[in-house]
């Protein structure tokens, strides 16, 4: 069975909870569960992390990155300032789509630029958790 890493970062956790005209009101079991449901119906795995902890994800990027079918990520506040993530990304096999509840290109200026987005495969933004559920089934129906 092929496995999708879905890599939650920092604040993650508070969703639902946390400025919801921005992020949402889902909160992140519900979204996992949907994106659970897809998988399963589909004939993936889900591996589901959440760290608000920079090297915790490092560490799940290299665990999962050379053997998972594809890697959704989501590096919260650390898109902006994550060296380490960045070089994480770059050096393993596994193709990682970054992703954003919001579109950080139309919030705050110093949302806008992304360390990470030049390493990945690609980049969902804007689209609350259809920005997830895209990526998952960008993984599912048009990668080998």
């Amino acid at each position: 069975m092929k496995k999708i890493l879905i890599l939650h970062g920092p604040n993650l956790n508070l969703l639902g909870v946390r400025e919801p005209e921005v992020y949402g009101s889902m909160t992140l079991a519900e979204l996992n569960d949907a994106l659970q449901t897809i998988a399963f119906e589909s004939g993936f795995e889900l591996i589901i992390s959440q760290s608000n902890v920079e090297g915790e994800l490092v560490n799940s990027l290299q665990e999962h990155g050379f053997s998972a079918h594809g890697i959704v990520f989501n590096p919260g506040g650390y898109t902006h300032t994550s060296v380490a993530l960045r070089d994480a990304v770059s050096a393993i096999a596994s193709p990682v789509v970054e992703v954003h509840l919001s579109h950080p290109d139309a919030r705050e200026d110093f949302r806008k630029p992304s360390l990470l987005r030049e390493a990945c495969f690609g980049s969902i933004s804007g689209l609350g958790a259809e920005s997830y559920i895209a990526a998952l089934r960008f993984f599912m129906e048009k990668r080998p």
